[in-house]
């Protein structure tokens, strides 16, 4: 293209422009527009600098819309992390401040078995101190014997720390009270209500059946609780087999008996016709009653005949 041919055009947007009343330009605003010009001709987009007056501008697009979205969240975001560091670093560092580190830590000892001479001795090798001591009763143990301890054995503490003892005070001791000629179910109802434990044996006494004839320990023994109390129930009296008299001689019936403890309480002769004359024909009570001993035994015997009698 030819700079005559150029200069002509410009010549008449000039007069076109004059005749619809826009001002014309001169000096160098022609030689800006000749330069505008000639970019458009060249093909380049028209800016919005050049738009017309009246052209409304391009409507906001989707994309565009979500990208400003995101800016703001993100930045509400950041907003917040900054905020939640910055507080947290005034909390721990103004308004609750860590603790100093702790200097030199010591093993805490194992005292637990130790009279307290002994347990006070090795807390002071430990560089810790002897604390508050309390104690209390222990079946097994004797006292003033370390029972426990805190702090544990094997924790660790600053230098004289104080550790707490508990001491065993011994066993609790009660005297035994006196439950003979008792019946069994309240001997024991006494005895274990006194912290005993019962364990009962049987055996024949002159006691009546079922009451206690001899206990171990002795009453009025001291002892520690829980002790075990071995009471001896009494069967009954001894028993004996009424043995079978019938036809014996009175005087040896006599004799078994008196042998067996038994008592003949009465002899009674009774007529059998010259027979069994002396001898038992009748007892009271029967053979193989069992009887106990010092009971009485009734006889019968046949009637002697005259000069026979001795």
């Amino acid at each position: 293209m030819k700079m005559g041919d150029s200069l002509g055009r410009n010549r008449k947007r000039r007069r076109g422009a004059s005749a619809s009343g826009a001002p014309v330009p001169e000096g160098p605003e022609l030689t800006e527009a000749i330069g505008t010009g000639a970019g458009t001709t060249a093909g380049a987009p028209p800016s919005a600098a050049s738009s017309a007056p009246g052209e409304k501008k391009p409507p906001r697009t989707l994309l565009g819309d979500r990208l400003r979205g995101s800016r703001f969240w993100a930045t509400v975001a950041g907003l917040a992390v900054f905020g939640w560091i910055f507080g947290y670093g005034v909390a721990t560092q103004f308004l609750f401040p860590a603790p100093p580190p702790p200097g030199d830590l010591f093993e805490v000892p194992d005292l637990r078995g130790l009279g307290m001479a002994s347990a006070e001795e090795r807390l002071a090798g430990a560089g810790l101190e002897l604390g508050a001591v309390d104690s209390l009763q222990h079946p097994t143990v004797a006292a003033g014997i370390v029972l426990g301890q805190s702090p544990l054995p094997t924790q660790v503490a600053p230098p004289e720390t104080p550790v707490r003892l508990t001491l065993s005070a011994g066993p609790q001791v009660r005297s035994v009270p006196d439950v003979r000629r008792l019946a069994e179910d309240r001997a024991r109802v006494v005895l274990e209500a006194s912290g005993f434990v019962v364990s009962v044996d049987t055996a024949q006494g002159e006691e009546p059946r079922g009451h206690v004839i001899s206990m171990s320990p002795a009453p009025d023994n001291v002892v520690p609780l829980p002790s075990q109390v071995r009471i001896v129930v009494s069967t009954g009296p001894p028993v004996v087999t009424m043995p079978d008299l019938l036809l014996l001689d009175q005087a040896e019936a006599e004799r078994i008996l008196e042998s067996l403890g038994l008592i003949v309480a009465e002899v009674e002769e009774v007529f059998r016709f010259g027979r069994d004359q002396g001898l038992v024909v009748e007892q009271d009570p029967p053979a193989d009653t069992e009887l106990e001993r010092g009971s009485a035994v009734r006889l019968k015997v046949g009637r002697r005949g005259i000069g026979m009698e001795h």
